[in-house]
C-alpha cells in the first residue's frame, strides 16, 4: 500500500493551491465577488479534506471525501448566489469555486497533469467564451419581454438659476417612480443659461408608464425648457418625446 510521503503532500497542496489561485487571479481581474484568495482557499480545502483521507491509509475513503468536498462547497457556493431584482447574479461565481474545488481533488488524489487540464480549461471557459457569449447576447425589443433589463436616459433642459431644484426634483421623481438611477450628469451650456441634465436608469421592459410619470410630474416646473426620454437598445423614433 503506498504511503504519503511528506513530500508527496506538499507537492500536491501546492499544485491543488496554485491551480486555483490561477483561476482566482483571472476572477479577481474581473473584479468578482469571489477572487484570488477565495478559489485559492477553496482549492486548498479540497486538496486537504483528501489529502487527510489518503494520509490515513483508508482505500475507500478518498472517495467519499471528495463527494463530501462537493457538498460542501454546493453550500459555499449558494452564498454567493445573489437575487438582483428579476433576476440572479453570482452563478458564474459559485460554479468558478465548484471548478476550483474539483482541481484541489485532482491534485490531492495525484492526478497533477490532470488537474492543471481542467484549471486551462475553466480559464479558457472564463476568456474564451466571455467573448462569444457577447457576440450572441442580443438584447430584446423594448415591450417584448417584461422581465429584460434596459436602460432608458432622460434628458432636459433648465434654466440655470434653477439647476439645483430640478435636479433634485428628478432624482425624487425617478425614486418615487421606483427608478434607480444609474447615472446622472449636468452640462452648463455655453450661453450661460441653461442647463442640461441626463439621467440614466436600468428599468424593465414595460417601462413605459413609469418614465411617462416622471415627464409629466417634471414638465409642471417653470423652469424646464424641455424634456425627453428614450431607451438606449431601440431607435431614435421608437423614444417619446415631451417638449415644453
Amino acid at each position: 500500500m503506498h504511503t504519503l510521503t511528506t513530500f508527496d503532500f506538499l507537492i500536491r497542496l501546492v499544485t491543488g493551491v496554485g491551480c486555483g489561485a490561477l483561476i482566482g487571479v483571472e476572477r479577481q481581474w474581473r473584479a468578482r465577488m469571489a477572487g484570488l484568495r477565495t478559489n485559492a482557499l477553496v482549492a486548498a480545502g479540497a486538496t486537504l479534506f483528501v489529502l487527510y483521507s489518503e494520509a490515513v491509509a483508508d482505500t475507500g475513503s478518498p472517495t467519499r471525501v471528495a463527494s463530501y468536498v462537493v457538498s460542501g462547497i454546493g453550500f459555499l457556493g449558494g452564498g454567493v448566489i445573489l437575487k438582483d431584482g428579476g433576476g440572479v447574479r453570482g452563478l458564474n461565481t459559485a460554479a468558478t469555486l465548484w471548478c476550483s474545488a474539483a482541481v484541489g481533488v485532482l491534485a490531492a488524489s495525484g492526478k497533477l497533469i490532470l488537474a492543471m487540464l481542467g484549471t486551462l480549461t475553466v480559464l479558457a471557459v472564463h476568456l474564451v467564451l466571455r467573448p462569444a457569449a457577447r457576440l450572441l447576447d442580443r438584447a430584446p425589443a423594448a415591450g417584448s419581454d417584461p422581465d429584460a433589463q434596459l436602460l432608458a436616459t432622460v434628458h432636459l433642459r433648465c434654466e440655470r438659476r434653477g439647476e439645483t431644484h430640478v435636479r433634485a426634483l428628478l432624482v425624487q421623481a425617478l425614486a418615487a417612480s421606483r427608478l434607480a438611477p444609474t447615472g446622472l450628469r449636468a452640462h452648463r451650456e455655453a450661453d450661460g443659461e441653461l442647463t442640461s441634465l441626463r439621467a440614466t436608469v436600468a428599468v424593465d421592459g414595460e417601462a413605459t408608464s413609469a418614465l411617462e410619470q416622471v415627464v409629466s410630474r417634471l414638465s409642471l416646473e417653470s423652469g424646464v425648457r424641455d424634456l425627453h426620454w428614450h431607451l438606449e437598445d431601440v431607435a431614435d423614433e421608437a423614444g417619446r418625446e415631451v417638449l415644453v
